[in-house]
């Protein structure tokens, strides 16, 4: 079942805090707000951000028309640059897409900082939107994608990429079925970080090397003096451009379980650290966040969610680490547990994915499920995850991971994670007011301010 969310309905139910009804709802996705090209005519596409993760966004892509090519630092962009030569080439966003008229979608492979500024300014143009995930780097600006998408009527999508795996569709399916009955206690793991948190910044200031774009780089962020400690990758650990290992992964690895339980907004969140909160840079020692979901339509009980960070230290004894797993008897004799994955305690059974991605998964005891077979699919079938976008924008069906219904709501309670990190309290959540109750230190993490020249009017 589909259905088309209109701007006049999201105001009805509330606003964009309840426009996943068209997913959560029917357990569906809605219909493509925007139909540009024919479905057999090839997209424009400009990709913002050519160097990196950004590669693997272009092979998705590359069937369609590449028009324009974005990248602060063009020895990172090489290979894209190269296979494009004809292409016209920028360093600063803003100048082409207010310059080259053709472009009809982006695709945003930027560092988090840069993700909003890059995605919101395409939406405002009319251009159908992929970014990377998360979505955004703060939960203010996860919430004005949403909107910015419904009121534009773009084509949408986050790069969780394996929410196209239909191995991760199959185990939302046997989960809604109810074959491990109701699910109150769920536990979530990474190994990451694996890049550096809990430091200083570096004290030296070397030069900018030719091939950046400095200033352009930093985008909204804070100034500071160039170093490698932040480009082209530890960007990852440090508050100012990246989202920790919450950020990094969440949207990965909660993915399965958020979708199966249509857990939408939480009403608590609270964190705790290992050592302290560094004002600079995430957590390096491991991180024990608690979300608190309430009670659910369709009859879905109210279930906490336990994410675990640093818990797969190998060079560590197991009884020494930091942050340890559930107790191992809740794997009902599971003999071997990765080091990132996802476990969803029911009433029946218990169902553990032993991958970042959702992609794969088993019923324990698993005894109980020899002779199993999963319900008949209730869910789409992808023809692969940029596949969906490229359909959306050419009028088909909305990709799964679309701003407004699924992945904005997603990123949101991902990153009030970190909120709960920095400011060191429980956070009491009101979703549609946007705001921690009686909490007004949790706004600065919640919408961050933006340098000179990169503020921004909602």
């Amino acid at each position: 079942m589909s259905r088309k969310i209109t701007r006049r309905r999201l105001l009805q139910v509330g606003g964009v805090s309840a426009a996943a009804a068209g997913f959560w709802l029917t357990g569906g996705v809605t219909e493509s707000f925007a139909a540009q090209p024919g479905a057999n005519e090839r997209l424009n596409i400009a990709l913002i951000g050519a160097g990196g993760r950004a590669e693997g966004n272009e092979q998705g892509v590359r069937g369609e028309n590449i028009v324009a090519l974005c990248d602060v630092d063009s020895n990172r962009a090489r290979t894209v640059f190269n296979r494009y030569e004809n292409v016209p080439k920028y360093t600063d966003f803003r100048v082409m897409l207010e310059k080259q008229k053709d472009i009809q979608a982006v695709v945003v492979s930027t560092p988090d900082h840069t993700h909003f500024h890059a995605s919101a300014t395409a939406i405002r143009m009319g251009k159908h939107c992929y970014t990377e995930k998360p979505m955004t780097h703060s939960v203010w600006e996860a919430r004005q994608l949403r909107e910015l998408a419904a009121k534009h009527r773009v084509a949408t999508q986050m790069g969780n990429q394996h929410t196209a795996d239909n191995g991760l569709r199959t185990g939302v399916e046997v989960i809604r079925s109810g074959a491990i009955g109701e699910v109150r206690e769920l536990h979530v793991w990474t190994n990451r970080p694996i890049w550096p948190q809990g430091i200083d910044r570096p004290k030296q200031r070397p030069e900018v090397p030719k091939h950046l774009s400095w200033d352009l780089w930093l985008g909204p962020a804070p100034e500071r003096p160039y170093h490698s400690a932040y480009a082209p990758f530890a960007w990852r650990g440090w508050w100012d451009f990246g989202t920790g290992a919450l950020g990094d992964m969440g949207c990965h690895t909660m993915n399965l379980p958020f979708m199966a339980l249509r857990l939408g907004a939480p009403s608590e969140v609270s964190a705790e650290v290992v050592g302290d909160v560094h004002a600079e840079s995430a957590p390096a020692r491991g991180v024990t966040v608690t979300y608190e979901f309430p009670a659910r339509g369709d009859g879905l009980p109210a279930c906490r969610l336990y994410w675990y960070e640093s818990a797969y230290q190998p060079n560590v004894p197991r009884e020494k680490r930091v942050v340890r797993l559930p107790n191992r008897d809740l794997f009902r004799g599971l003999q071997n547990i990765s080091d990132s994955g996802c476990l969803l305690i029911g009433s029946k059974a218990t169902l553990y994915s032993g991958s970042d991605y959702g992609g794969s998964y088993r019923l324990l005891p698993e005894a109980d499920f020899r002779d199993y077979r999963p319900p008949q699919p209730t869910l789409p079938r992808s023809p692969g995850h940029h596949a969906e976008w490229i359909r959306a924008c050419k009028g088909g069906v909305a990709a799964m991971s679309n701003f407004v219904d699924y992945s904005g709501q997603l990123t949101e309670t991902v990153l009030l994670g970190n909120v709960a990190m920095r400011v060191g309290r429980r956070i009491v959540w009101d979703s549609a007011k946007l705001q921690a109750v009686d909490m007004p230190a949790a706004n600065q993490y919640i919408r961050r301010q933006y340098r000179k020249g990169w503020e921004w009017n909602a």
